[in-house]
């Protein structure tokens, strides 16, 4: 198999952002439904802990990749005035 292209990494990682995404929303809908006098389910919350830090990793390799192909295109200086956040930060 040859090497990987920057588009197939880019769908890769779109794919692992969904992918947590959808399970976030599965507990959502059952957190949502959930008795708020009740405590959570220590299942529950130890779930959401893993989804979460799943999901965060994989939007930040998402958006990693992503700065990454900017800066190859010479576009960086368009997305820190589009997110209204500097360099510096």
């Amino acid at each position: 198999m040859g090497d990987v292209t920057e588009f197939q990494a880019l769908q890769a990682s779109m794919r692992g952002v969904r992918a947590s995404a959808d399970r976030l929303a599965d507990l959502a809908a059952r957190i949502e439904t959930a008795d708020p006098h009740q405590d959570l389910a220590g299942t529950d919350l130890d779930e959401l802990r893993r989804l979460t830090s799943a999901h965060a990793v994989a939007a930040q390799a998402l958006r990693g990749l992503v700065e990454t192909m900017l800066k190859r295109r010479g576009m960086v200086q368009e997305v820190a005035a589009t997110t209204g956040g500097s360099e510096d930060e």
